[in-house]
């Protein structure tokens, strides 16, 4: 069995969430309508917002003065994004797991999970699956085990890449998996990972501590707060932070993860690539605490003021959440969405059209096909993405924000999505998607202002339309 990683924390390595100032923020800024306005205007010069400025706009309960925000969320988010949605899918590899986290049914006393890890074989039967459906992009998941430590890791990734099906590859690879040493890191790093995620579930110290009990590799607070601090002084470029909301009250867990943001960009010089911000949703074997549940009213709020806070970092919204609900609070600033997603161990091939709890770590909210998400995506005037030229190229991290923050980002994005969305409806899409998908096209290719792009990526769709021409990067 390996080695859990060494216990080596990064550099000047700081506990940066203070408890009782962001629960007195929270008790004691008042709503105050001018205050609101001015934060909103600070927001829509794409400027950055300080945690008091957030608890500003947390503060706002009156309905039209939300409303008000709702609007500057659109508009931030036309402005940062435009109408692209990235999409991406999971890809569960194994779900043991020496944890005992309390709202996970993946957890280490739940002996009714039906535990397993996928052979190479099974990640190439899974992926095979994925590409024949039109997937580009995925995030491997992994249980926090022995045996799913770095090179293992590593070695998934590279057999991700390496699998490929008719016109269909994975062209990027994140992870969502447990805080790594520093060496750790650099073996993933060089197996050609996009974006390392780790969530921190729960910011609250008495929080956390109850739901990750002592003992357990999670229960440390610090080591899973710094995990992404020793990942940057591993030179990994594109970090995703996330909190599980209704652990505990939402407003401390946005507050939070703008204090996160903030530590990473003063510490770094570069903020968090991702932001997920997943609900609490049922899982096999666990009584929820209904406390801290959020409503969909609040889940809104707390997406808008993300966005707000913090206007250059994507925002992932997941399949945990209805169709109805994703469809309705897209605007809001979110910029990337999985579609398609089955999380069982295995699921791609053997799950049906019912989910079966005993194999998942939690409930999912919409199971739709990658097909009909593009298609309602398409209807609403979004461009559906598979991009991943930044990454590529090597235009992440700090050199990221170096294009994204005065705009330039904009003559890549665009005519990307849209190669990207081309090959798509051509190797993939049902005819009522490939209708839809090519109106939406001529219209944004006939938008781009700069002529010579718009020629350019004019020719680059024909050709994906005429020949075997792929991966047309811009």
């Amino acid at each position: 069995m390996c080695a859990m990683p060494t216990m080596t924390l990064s550099k000047g390595a700081v506990d940066f969430i203070n408890d009782e100032k962001l629960t007195s923020l929270i008790e004691n800024t008042r709503e105050d309508a001018s205050r609101v306005r001015e934060v909103l205007a600070k927001s829509m010069e794409k400027k950055a917002l300080q945690v008091e400025e957030t608890a500003v706009l947390l503060a706002a309960e009156n309905p039209e003065l939300v409303e008000e925000i709702f609007e500057c969320a659109r508009e931030l988010k036309r402005k940062v994004y435009g109408n692209r949605i990235v999409l991406f899918a999971p890809l569960y590899i194994g779900n043991d797991c020496v944890n005992d986290c309390k709202y996970c049914a993946f957890r280490h006393s739940n002996k009714d999970a039906v535990r397993r890890t996928l052979t190479d074989a099974e990640i190439v039967q899974q992926v095979e699956a994925l590409e024949n459906v039109g997937h580009k992009r995925l995030i491997l998941v992994y249980g926090e085990h022995p045996k799913y430590d770095a090179e293992y890791i590593a070695h998934t990734v590279r057999k991700v890449y390496e699998t490929k099906v008719g016109r269909g590859e994975i062209r990027r690879v994140n992870i969502n998996a447990a805080p790594m040493d520093h060496a750790g890191y650099r073996l993933v790093k060089e197996a050609g990972i996009g974006t390392y995620q780790i969530f921190q579930e729960t910011y609250h110290h008495a929080t956390y501590a109850n739901y990750h009990p002592k003992g357990t590799r999670k229960g440390d607070f610090m080591w899973r707060l710094d995990g992404l601090s020793r990942a940057f002084e591993a030179e990994c470029d594109d970090m995703g932070i996330g909190a599980l909301f209704g652990l505990h009250d939402w407003r401390f867990e946005v507050l939070s993860l703008v204090t996160h943001s903030l530590h990473l960009q003063q510490r770094y010089n570069v903020g968090p690539h991702t932001i997920s911000f997943p609900r609490l949703q049922p899982a096999h074997m666990v009584n929820l605490d209904q406390k801290w549940l959020v409503s969909d009213y609040n889940f809104k709020r707390l997406v808008a003021i993300l966005r707000l806070s913090v206007p250059y970092t994507g925002m992932i919204l997941t399949a945990r959440e209805s169709p109805k609900l994703r469809r309705e609070i897209m605007s809001f600033g979110v910029s990337q969405i999985d579609a398609g997603s089955r999380i069982e161990i295995g699921g791609y091939t053997e799950a049906g059209d019912t989910q079966c709890m005993e194999r998942e770590q939690f409930a999912l909210g919409d199971i739709r096909s990658l097909d009909e998400v593009m298609r309602e995506l398409l209807q609403d005037n979004y461009i559906p993405s598979f991009c991943t030229a930044c990454y590529r190229l090597g235009r992440t991290g700090e050199h990221f924000m170096e294009f994204a923050i005065p705009g330039f980002i904009q003559n890549f994005c665009t005519p990307n999505a849209l190669t990207t969305l081309e090959e798509y409806l051509v190797d993939y899409a049902s005819p009522e998607t490939r209708t839809v998908g090519e109106k939406i096209i001529a219209r944004e290719l006939a938008g781009i202002k700069d002529e010579k792009i718009k020629a350019e990526a004019a020719d680059r769709l024909r050709r994906i339309k005429e020949t075997d021409d792929r991966d047309l990067i811009f």
